[in-house]
């Protein structure tokens, strides 16, 4: 009681909120709350207390159930909301506790990241949703493990990486420097002492045993994606400059290879392309979670290769926006394997692999298992049309190689015939100048399909014509017909839909408004009840 008391004289903050809510509280907005209150570093929203100064108790009636008030908000908000009551002589008195945010994590719920602003709840800006993305994170792998020593790492591993940065920077130095200066260079050491990146680059198999046994890579195969016991399966537990070339060899011995004619020429796809296994392994390395003790397993099938790490997503990042926003969880490692030239942007290589998989006509590599514990990539190896594939090549590789990430992703969505989103539309001009794709229609009602190029090319000239449908005055000349074979009672906007049923009842107003311009139509009443009825004099319809 004398929190409450204490609560009822001070000011309402970022980190307090009363609501009256006498009979109830809207669960929607009751999470809304936490959210602003989470992201503004936690806090307590008390019911049953006015919010107007002098405050009073006037009690509420609201969530009598604290424990599924509990769980339902835990899950909304994802964070640990507590609630409990008090009974005050002026009535029941509901306190929800609302932790802070992770570091770096923005909470949000409903599409939107809520914070305070004065006695509303808005979305935050961009400029303070960055600030928090940038909040610095613990590099474990930068941390010292104390108790190894240099003699914990490979000198075969060592060496690779020398060879590696060597070739990368172009600087014959580095072939000169011994080996406490190299890895401080790199740093791998610091004042001497090993860092847990050098160890799960570098370790040798009984080191890591001793200093970190989860820093592991486990490869199973099997025959079926239902079968339980695996033909085959190897432990990784050794620096990873040890063993990732062992490990593709391994993925490789038994890649499919599909196999594709363009014209006299014969083309040769595997399942699993190198570079997109590898940035998923690198990326899998340089993102997992250290601190959980579970391993990296790489499971291969026939047509299938699923890789799961330890940790979700890093703060900031989800499937979504992955492509776009950079943030590793182990910098050093990140940092190591640029200077080796093994990934581009900072260790992101996402890129690199949804391209690789629209240039080859393959499902785009799948996020959908990944959660708070965990990130599973799945890459499917089946090509899915052999047409799209020849189109590509008739595109040419120089077209190809100046197309962005964006580029790629519009490309597959046009020729999955799904929405383009409103993200990657201002890159929709380039490609229909590019003469790779076309818009049919206008304004929010338009539609996008792979250019007449394309279905000449593989000898479909009449599929282009369907998917285009028909040109304007073709379009103009069937609505005409209907309302002139209608005209005894008229044409309401449902049935011309049905008449041109690829186009969009804002389309089709256009249309009629050309059509009333020019003198052929005339509409009586409006909104719903309008109908359309040829001019008077029109006798195009007469029989």
């Amino acid at each position: 009681m004398e929190q409450l008391d204490a609560w009822l004289k001070a000011k309402e903050s970022e980190h307090l909120e009363f609501k009256e809510a006498k009979t109830q509280l809207d669960s929607e907005k009751l999470t809304r709350y936490c959210v602003a209150l989470a992201n503004e570093g936690g806090g307590h929203i008390v019911l049953g207390v006015t919010n107007k100064h002098p405050r009073c108790v006037v009690g509420t009636s609201a969530f009598r159930d604290l424990a599924k008030l509990r769980t339902d908000q835990s899950q909304r908000v994802r964070l640990n909301i507590e609630a409990s009551e008090l009974q005050h002589p002026d009535g029941r008195v509901v306190v929800v506790v609302v932790p802070p945010r992770p570091i770096g994590m923005p909470m949000q719920h409903a599409g939107a990241y809520w914070m305070r602003r004065g006695e509303e709840l808005v979305p935050m800006p961009p400029e303070v949703l960055k600030r928090i993305f940038e909040e610095s994170q613990p590099d474990f792998s930068s941390e010292i493990c104390e108790k190894a020593t240099i003699a914990d790492l490979a000198p075969e591993a060592i060496d690779r990486l020398r060879s590696m940065w060597c070739r990368k920077s172009k600087n014959e130095a580095l072939d000169h420097l011994d080996v406490p200066q190299l890895l401080e260079d790199a740093e791998l050491l610091v004042r001497g002492r090993v860092s847990y990146a050098a160890l799960i680059l570098l370790g040798t198999r009984e080191a890591l045993g001793r200093h970190l046994a989860q820093s592991e890579t486990i490869f199973e195969y099997r025959l079926r994606e239902s079968s339980i016991p695996y033909q085959q399966r190897k432990e990784y537990r050794q620096g990873f400059f040890v063993y990732h070339d062992e490990l593709w060899e391994t993925v490789n011995l038994r890649n499919e290879i599909h196999q594709y004619r363009n014209g006299l020429f014969r083309y040769d796809i595997p399942a699993f392309n190198e570079s997109v296994v590898r940035e998923t392994i690198l990326n899998a390395v340089t993102h997992r979670d250290y601190r959980l003790g579970g391993s990296i397993f790489v499971r291969q099938f026939p047509t299938l290769l699923e890789i799961v790490s330890p940790g979700g997503f890093p703060p900031g990042v989800t499937s979504e926006n992955m492509l776009w926003r950079q943030a590793p969880r182990n910098r050093r490692i990140a940092e190591v394997f640029a200077k080796c030239g093994l990934v581009e942007r900072a260790g992101q290589g996402a890129n690199l692999m949804f391209e690789q998989c629209i240039k080859e006509s393959k499902p785009l590599p799948d996020f959908s298992d990944s959660d708070d514990y965990q990130v599973s990539v799945v890459l499917r190896g089946e090509v899915q049309d052999e047409q799209f594939l020849r189109f590509l090549e008739k595109i040419g590789q120089e077209t190809l190689a100046s197309f962005t990430t964006r580029d790629f992703l519009i490309l597959d969505l046009v020729h999955q015939e799904q929405k383009i989103p409103d993200q990657l539309r201002q890159r929709v001009p380039a490609l229909v100048d590019a003469g790779v794709i076309e818009a049919v229609g206008r304004g929010r009602g338009s539609r996008h399909l792979l250019s007449r190029k394309f279905y000449s090319f593989v000898g479909a000239p009449g599929e282009y014509t369907r998917k285009r449908g028909l040109d304007r005055e073709t379009n103009k000349t069937l609505l005409l017909r209907h309302i002139r074979d209608n005209r005894a009672t008229g044409s309401r906007i449902g049935e011309l839909m049905q008449v041109l049923p690829a186009l969009s009842r804002d389309q089709i107003r256009v249309l009629l408004r050309e059509l009333r311009h020019d003198g052929s139509i005339r509409v009586a009443g409006d909104k719903r009840a309008a109908r359309w009825f040829p001019n008077e004099d029109d006798q195009g319809g007469r029989r």
